[in-house]
């Protein structure tokens, strides 16, 4: 089933629980991504760098290794400007839509890349969390630290490889967004074996990917399992006015994101906060 929401959000928060403090926070994110990321990369440059990965994923996503969106300046700028934004607003509009609630505790992000998806969901919380973000690439680590410190999120990331993670017993929420397209069947089943388990030990677990069917053709048999274990399965469809970076770059680059679209799997564990 495909949810859908027609009701334009403001590009930043659109019916989430937001703060006046956190809706700075946001615009003073947006406004940092672009000093730090245009700083020595004219915008015309990070434009043809985001075609250039846009390209990557939709035509050659088989070809494409883990880290490649991060592999030059201008990739990691395109990345960061757009993907890391969209992402975020993507995983809060879940987060509210399932009210998927974490009352302290702690979130960790496999594959955190840039770290946006984890503060996506912390940044929904009423109360306080820390996000513990992975991934193998270092860059990516070191640009996640820097997020989770720009949006005063109480988070750190660290080097590791998801598929031989253990996530720690006091995990209150495990999130994969935009991680299993990305890798092997294989490393994939091993990630997912992870998450299981750290649902049944109790923790939630929030899986994000694109739409297409054509980047998710495993899907369905994740999405049985999921819903076996109590949890659910949704297509998203958000309508949204972006970001005015996004926008920018939307368009420059020729994309025409219209809505926010990804599908989630959601097992709610023991609900901390529920």
């Amino acid at each position: 089933m495909v949810h859908r929401a027609n009701k334009r959000s403001d590009g930043l928060h659109g019916g989430l629980i937001l703060t006046a403090s956190n809706n700075d926070r946001l615009n003073s994110w947006l406004l940092a991504l672009e000093e730090r990321h245009l700083a020595n990369l004219t915008f015309s440059e990070v434009t043809r760098a985001l075609r250039a990965l846009s390209s990557t994923y939709v035509e050659r996503r088989h070809a494409l290794k883990r880290g490649a969106a991060l592999d030059s300046a201008g990739k990691r700028a395109a990345f960061a400007l757009f993907y890391g934004p969209l992402h975020l607003l993507t995983v809060r509009h879940i987060v509210a839509a399932i009210d998927a609630r974490v009352s302290g505790g702690v979130i960790v992000d496999l594959g955190c890349g840039t770290g946006t998806a984890g503060a996506g969901w912390a940044l929904e919380q009423g109360t306080e969390v820390r996000v513990s973000g992975l991934d193998r690439h270092r860059v990516a680590v070191e640009e996640a630290r820097w997020t989770y410190s720009q949006l005063d999120v109480r988070g750190s990331a660290r080097h590791g490889d998801a598929a031989r993670m253990h996530v720690p017993a006091h995990a209150t929420a495990v999130l994969a967004a935009y991680l299993l397209n990305e890798v092997d069947d294989a490393t994939r089943v091993r990630i997912w074996t992870t998450l299981r388990a750290a649902a049944d030990r109790g923790a939630q677990v929030l899986v994000v990917e694109p739409i297409s069917r054509a980047l998710t053709p495993w899907w369905n048999a994740l999405a049985r399992e999921a819903m076996a274990a109590g949890g659910r399965a949704d297509d998203w469809r958000f309508n949204v006015t972006l970001p005015t970076i996004i926008e920018r770059l939307d368009h420059s680059a020729g994309l025409k994101h219209r809505e926010l679209k990804a599908r989630s799997l959601y097992i709610p564990g023991a609900r901390s906060g529920g």
